[in-house]
């Protein structure tokens, strides 16, 4: 018997990084993935983002564990797209149990100075997750089984980092606050209904977002913030890795956390504990 047996996963941000781990530490648990990206890119966005060759690998990877997933391109910051995706899964699957919002993007360098990279950044983090439990939620709680909800935030959305105060770093800053109070705000009302939402709380993770050509091109030409301690674990660990928030999530999942809620939850290496 697997901690997650007969349960479905609805997951944004799913073809690569964060949201690929998920999926496949999921599916290893026995849940069925309901997956969307949008696999293509934001021009405020400095590093390469997803594409449909991503998404495809996400798919081989679950099904290699012998997961079930259903996945379909879609823009977190359209509620339609999310509403295809969903009744896709439903179609699929029958019901989701498990909703882990997770598209991000990081708009901080180069177009990140442009006002558009605010709206990419708050349209995407906080703007997606709430369009993502408008849609999710009510199908949850009419099923009447409970749930989990959790929503990716950031080490950022507990204290104050940031290269800059371009739009983009501001938004990404907001965003990851903000989604803190959606949390609060949804575990409270749902509670009834067992179903239970938190935010994850991860300090820089070895996944594309980060470990990019770009960004390591940034920081080599400005060693400051490298060696910035504002920049560094109390572990001696630079990067965690993907798969240390999907044992998390795998966690917050599963009947073992049936009565966690309202919780920010940092997987981060001590970051926020200085």
């Amino acid at each position: 018997m697997k901690r997650l047996d007969g349960k479905v996963a609805f997951i944004t941000g799913v073809a690569r990084g964060q949201g690929r781990s998920h999926a496949v530490r999921l599916a290893e648990e026995g849940a069925a993935i309901i997956g969307m990206d949008i696999c293509a890119q934001i021009p405020s966005v400095f590093y390469p983002m997803a594409t449909e060759e991503d998404l495809a690998e996400t798919v081989r990877l679950v099904e290699k564990v012998g997961g079930r997933i259903v996945t379909t391109l879609g823009d977190v910051r359209e509620r339609a797209d999310i509403q295809r995706a969903y009744d896709a899964g439903i179609a699929e699957f029958g019901h989701v149990d498990a909703v882990v919002a997770n598209a991000g993007i990081m708009p901080v360098l180069d177009k990140g100075s442009e006002p558009q990279a605010w709206h990419d950044a708050v349209d995407t983090m906080l703007t997606g997750v709430w369009h993502t439990l408008e849609v999710t939620v009510p199908g949850m709680i009419e099923r009447g089984e409970g749930g989990s909800i959790a929503i990716t935030s950031s080490a950022a959305g507990l204290r104050s980092i940031g290269l800059s105060t371009f739009p983009g770093q501001a938004g990404y800053s907001a965003a990851k606050h903000g989604v803190v109070g959606l949390m609060r705000l949804y575990s409270k009302q749902l509670a009834k209904h067992f179903i239970r939402v938190n935010t994850i709380h991860p300090t820089g993770v070895n996944t594309p977002m980060v470990a990019n050509a770009e960004y390591g091109a940034f920081v080599n030409a400005n060693p400051e913030v490298a060696n910035d301690d504002a920049y560094k674990n109390p572990m001696p660990v630079e990067l965690i890795e993907a798969v240390d928030i999907s044992n998390a999530l795998v966690f917050l999942a599963s009947d073992e956390a049936r009565y966690i809620t309202g919780v920010t939850l940092p997987v981060d290496a001590g970051y926020n504990n200085r």
